[in-house]
């Protein structure tokens, strides 16, 4: 595991019962990836090869596409948001989608400082999760019909207010791919009607900087005020 992932992801892992071997940032998302396969091959370790591996978007071809099929099954939908990390979802449940409803737009969400998909080079950016430093083999570059680009201020805040407006407590690549979809909602014609993912839980990000700005201690002068 990168050694800039959340403390919180560390702990989970462990208390499954794993071992965690953090590699250094500036090797980025594929130097962990080496270390896996050489720690693998050393130690004859099954390696789940999630980055390559035609399981991981075959499980999202027969799961996450056919549960968003059946939940709007009778009814419109115009446009399926999603970030990508593996690029499992993205290929897996895109095509299922594509397949099923031909009109749909397929919004694929990266962030500004790693837009791989647009051509753009890659830099370190906070979105957990997110765009490594290379694309995926088992990412299908023909399923997204558009391309977005996100702030990660903007992912923040939107995540903040997702969870302090309707109680949705969503992690920092959920804030940015809903900031992506009321992006494309600004010029979609009316009535339009999104599904947007939200793959994770703002509970395994409370020490990231998404949750920077979160008071720890008491709120005495809050309370003071209401006299």
């Amino acid at each position: 595991m990168v050694e800039t992932f959340s403390i919180e992801r560390r702990k989970i892992m462990r208390a499954l019962g794993a071992k965690v071997i953090l590699t250094p940032a500036a090797e980025r998302g594929s130097g962990m990836v080496r270390r896996a396969e050489e720690l693998a091959a050393r130690h004859g370790w099954f390696l789940a090869r999630q980055f390559e591996n035609p399981a991981n978007p075959a499980y999202h071809a027969s799961t996450t596409g056919p549960e968003i099929l059946e939940d709007f099954a009778g009814r419109r939908l115009d446009f399926w948001v999603t970030g990508w990390g593996t690029g499992g979802t993205l290929s897996g449940a895109g095509r299922v989608l594509k397949a099923a409803r031909p009109d749909i737009t397929i919004v694929a969400a990266e962030p500004e400082q790693a837009s791989l998909l647009a051509g753009k080079s890659w830099s370190p950016h906070m979105i957990q999760g997110w765009t490594p430093d290379f694309v995926p083999q088992v990412l299908d570059r023909s399923v997204p019909d558009r391309l977005v680009p996100v702030n990660q201020e903007v992912a923040k805040q939107t995540a903040l207010a997702l969870a302090q407006n309707e109680g949705i407590f969503t992690g920092i690549s959920g804030g940015a791919t809903l900031a992506t979809a009321l992006t494309v909602a600004e010029t979609a014609p009316a009535g339009s009607v999104f599904c947007v993912m939200l793959p994770d839980t703002g509970e395994r990000y409370l020490s990231t900087f998404l949750f920077s700005d979160i008071n720890e201690g008491s709120d005495d002068d809050w309370l003071a005020s209401l006299g």
